[in-house]
């Protein structure tokens, strides 16, 4: 069986297409399978388009999310459920194109657990590709990693691979960096990138810099240790010019003058100081964050049991 998890934010017309698409791709494998759609929240109404699929469609299982939790962690809500011995992760905005997920399932029968799409020719708008490129940059430096920026969700792993990423419990995630990290056999292999179906991404100037903060922070302590040797460098360097004026006012008779100089320096200094108490905090705040134990996700309605219930996994 393959599984395959689609996070739903925004797509809802995409819905019937996706699924169909899905449906013959893996028909020609020929493999049984399942279409898991985590509805986050979304504000066009999807979930009503979901239970209508699913009534027609006996193999397509729907989660409606309590709330937005973010696209990761729809991700995970999808992974927790799956059934396959193959599981795809994909976008439900058409861009990953189902007809490729053939491709992957052969890849991955060459003896690979993980085989990701690289998306070689994007087909986002220019802000999103530099700034995916950038982020990137950063945490490979701050994690000193090597990472791909063309890779994204796009992907299919074996049971024994998404067995080990449910016991990864923490808050602040990125699947695909979760994969990469637990060090399975994997490759990657270019895909087709479609332009976007339907409306934009979701993800904002404010968001991508948000999620950023919380992956590097939540994968890297280097920012700490840059501090602290920054920290280590204005103190050498305010040694270095304190025994420079103390030569100038004992030896040479010239009298250190003004005070704009020290208030300069007094603002400079305090600003480094609450700089790096904001770096402490944040640091803080995740971990004050992960020893609350909440849930990664609610579940508020799902289209395979009768009643609705609530799921919680944040063990």
């Amino acid at each position: 069986m393959i599984s395959v998890v689609v996070p739903v934010y925004g797509c809802r017309t995409c819905l019937d297409e996706l699924c169909s698409r899905i449906t013959r791709t893996i028909e020609s494998i020929p493999s049984d399978y399942e279409i898991l759609l985590i509805n986050d929240h979304s504000p066009d109404q999807a979930w009503d388009k979901i239970q209508k699929i699913c009534e027609e469609n006996p193999q397509v299982r729907g989660f409606d999310l309590s709330r937005n939790f973010g696209q990761h962690h729809a991700i995970t809500a999808g992974l927790d459920h799956t059934k396959g011995d193959w599981v795809v992760v994909m976008d439900c905005d058409l861009q990953d194109q189902p007809e490729e997920i053939k491709r992957l399932y052969e890849k991955a029968q060459e003896g690979y657990e993980v085989v990701f799409g690289a998306r070689e020719v994007r087909k986002d708008r220019v802000f999103k590709r530099l700034s995916s490129k950038l982020f990137y940059k950063v945490y490979d430096y701050l994690t000193d990693r090597t990472s791909d920026y063309t890779i994204a969700n796009f992907s299919i792993c074996s049971s024994g691979v998404i067995e080990s990423f449910r016991d990864m419990r923490e808050q602040n995630r990125l699947f695909p960096l979760f994969i990469k990290w637990m060090g399975y056999k994997s490759t990657t292999i270019p895909v087709e990138h479609a332009s976007r179906s339907e409306g934009k991404s979701s993800y904002n100037l404010k968001k991508m810099i948000s999620l950023a903060t919380d992956v590097i922070i939540s994968q890297s302590n280097k920012p700490l240790r840059l501090s602290i040797q920054f920290g280590f460098l204005m103190s050498l360097g305010s040694f270095i010019y304190g025994l420079y004026l103390f030569f100038r006012y004992f030896f040479l008779a010239q009298p250190v003058q003004g005070w704009t100089s020290v208030m300069v320096s007094i603002y400079f200094i305090g600003g480094i100081i609450f700089f790096n108490f904001g770096i402490i905090g944040l640091y803080l705040g995740k971990v004050f964050n992960e020893t609350k134990g909440r849930p990664l996700y609610i579940i508020r309605e799902r289209t395979d049991v009768k009643h609705e219930e609530r799921v919680h996994n944040g063990s």
